[in-house]
This record gives structure tokens, C-alpha cells and sequence, in this order.
């Protein structure tokens, strides 16, 4: 039987997200703060991640987590790790961090702990940074929370600050002409939020992209033009298919229906077929200590650690420690 999770979270809730959002966006810093974004060829950047959460048709509940990381200019997959999640919190316009972000979090963690040498020097995430109703997107809230910079990559136009998906912003993306090209998302306020851009030579379509966290605008739109071999960046990309795919080997092996996965609101379907999954499904359930704590509590029924129903805290990383790692039971593939 599907599951749903439960509707509206109440005014106080929201409230409370609002304050934790407008806590964590004093932390993000919105400059270049690596040798290599400043660099007109990216010299000295090896790795570049990718995030992506995929749903299961008519099930708000389970979920798949992903993280890649690819090679650097080869976009080559070195890692990845999938996982099903369950998730507690539902889908609310500008708030989409708080249901989905506590699992890539734990995502990031566990390369940290068990594959430093893998980490990615920049994650890309399916959504917004800057570019948000209270300047805080799911870019933002992730790269705060693990410290690393991140770049918010959008396949539609969030309409904040006076901007509107109108003639004048369709004419403009028509004057787009070659892979590259691009134009600036200035608001009402007079805020330049991000940038359209025309991620491939065929694309018809703009993405948005905004800053995250600890890089610039200008260093964020070109890596990912750099990044498309298709309109999606690389790393986006290979982490939809592989979430995607791990959810059908998933409920096949546990016996489930045939679903088809069904993305959120936010994602296309993806054209490629993953190359290299693993094997074996597994049902992880962690938890990341943080300093602010979060609103809501998850519970994993399928999970028998002793994280089952424990309130989740979510903070910037440099107060995590080793002691504080997920439990275990992510799987991992990685390759050198």
C-alpha cells in the first residue's frame, strides 16, 4: 500500500524553518574561496559531485538518496552511493531543504569518514540556491551544512523578487544562441539572483543557476557549462539515473511491484541508462548531529539501529566529529 506523508506542517513549524533558515544564511559565503574557481581552466579541480532524491510513483514516503562523484574534465563516475530513505517532512514551496537535504547530509558524511580521498571540491544540486524566496534554497542549505561549495542548478524559473517567466524573459532566452551564453536573473530588489543559461548548443530550454555556497556567480555558471554533455550538468545527471535505477532493482528485490520512479516536480527523466550500479540493495537509516535542531522527527520502520525515531539536528559541519558519523549499512561503490 502506498504511503503518504502527512499534509501542511503546521504555522509554528514553518515559523521555526523560517528562523533556521535565516540562522544558516548568515553562514553562506557567495565569493570564490578555492585557488581553482578562480582559474579560467578550473586547474587543480580533480572532482565534482552531484546530489539528486528519487521518488517511487504514488509512495511520498520512500524515497532513493543520491551522491556521485565524477572525475574532473573527464566526467567519469568515481563514486557513488544510493540509498532508500523514508521520508517525514512533506514537499512545501521554499522549504524543500527540510525534506530532503538531512539525507544527503548523511550522504556527504559517510565519504568523508570512509572515502576522504574521494570528496568532491564542489557538489551540484537539482535546485535553487540564492534564488529563493528568503535568499536560503537547497544549494544554500546543503553546502552550509557540509561545508563544501555548491552551486544550485534549476530547470525551471522560481518567480521571487519581481521575476517573472514572461514575454520579456522568454524573448531574452530566445536570444540565447550558443552553448555558454547566458543572461542575469536581476529581481525588483536589484539583486542580481543568478543566471539563465544555455547549459548545451541544442538546448532549448535555460537552466537557472545560483550561487550555493563558497563560490562566486560568474565561477559557478561557467563549471557548469563545463559540466553538460547534455542540457543536465554531468554530475545532476548520472545521479537522477542511478537513483532511479537503484529504486527499480530495489523493489524488485524486495519482491515489491513494478513501479516506475517518479521524480519530483523538479526533474526530467533522464535519457541515458546507468552504467556500473552495484548490486545489492540496501535500507540505510542515519542520523547527523547538528547544532540547530530541526522540527521534525523520522522514522526508518525498516531499520533496526538505534536511530529508529530519533530527532534529527542539522549544523554546519565543522562542529560534526568522527564519534558523530551515520550508522552504518550505506552502500558504496567506488572506483580509482
Amino acid at each position: 500500500m502506498a504511503r503518504k506523508v502527512v499534509g501542511r506542517p503546521p504555522e509554528e513549524t514553518l515559523s521555526l524553518w523560517k528562523r533556521e533558515q535565516a540562522l544558516l544564511k548568515t553562514l553562506v559565503v557567495d565569493r570564490d574561496t578555492e585557488a581553482w574557481q578562480r582559474d579560467p581552466a578550473f586547474s587543480g579541480l580533480q572532482r565534482v559531485g552531484g546530489v539528486d532524491v528519487s521518488f517511487v510513483k504514488g509512495d511520498s514516503v520512500s524515497a532513493c538518496a543520491s551522491l556521485v562523484v565524477l572525475s574532473y574534465p573527464e566526467l567519469e563516475v568515481m563514486y557513488e552511493d544510493c540509498r532508500m530513505v523514508s521520508l517525514t517532512a512533506p514537499y512545501v514551496s521554499g522549504f524543500l531543504a527540510f525534506r530532503e537535504v538531512p539525507f544527503l547530509v548523511d550522504a556527504v558524511q559517510q565519504l568523508r569518514e570512509k572515502e576522504p580521498r574521494l570528496m568532491p571540491q564542489v557538489l551540484f544540486v537539482d535546485g535553487n540556491g540564492v534564488l529563493h524566496h528568503r535568499g536560503f534554497g537547497v544549494a544554500c542549505h546543503l553546502g552550509v551544512l557540509t561545508d563544501l561549495p555548491c552551486i544550485g542548478v534549476a530547470k525551471k524559473l522560481l518567480q521571487v523578487d519581481g521575476l517573472e517567466n514572461n514575454a520579456l524573459h522568454k524573448e531574452k532566452i530566445r536570444l540565447l544562441k550558443a552553448g555558454g551564453d547566458s543572461f542575469p536573473l536581476m529581481g525588483g530588489s536589484g539583486t542580481v539572483l543568478g543566471m539563465a543559461l544555455k547549459s548545451h548548443d541544442h538546448s532549448t530550454k535555460p537552466l537557472y543557476v545560483s550561487v550555493g555556497h563558497k563560490m562566486s556567480l560568474e565561477a559557478a555558471v561557467r563549471l557548469t557549462h563545463g559540466c553538460c554533455k547534455f542540457r543536465i550538468p554531468e554530475p545532476v545527471r548520472q545521479a537522477d539515473i542511478r537513483s532511479r535505477d537503484y529504486i527499480r532493482r530495489t523493489l524488485g528485490v524486495q519482491g515489491a511491484p513494478a513501479l516506475q520512479p517518479e521524480r519530483s516536480k523538479k526533474a526530467q527523466r533522464p535519457k541515458a541508462c546507468p552504467q556500473g550500479v552495484s548490486e545489492e540493495p540496501t535500507v540505510s537509516c542515519c542520523v547527523v548531529n547538528c547544532s540547530v535542531k530541526s522540527t521534525w522527527q523520522r522514522t526508518e520502520p525498516t531499520c533496526q539501529s538505534p536511530c529508529e525515531g530519533a530527532i534529527l539536528e542539522v549544523h554546519p559541519p565543522a562542529l560534526l566529529k568522527p564519534s558523530d558519523a551515520p550508522s552504518p549499512g550505506c552502500h558504496l561503490t567506488a572506483t580509482s
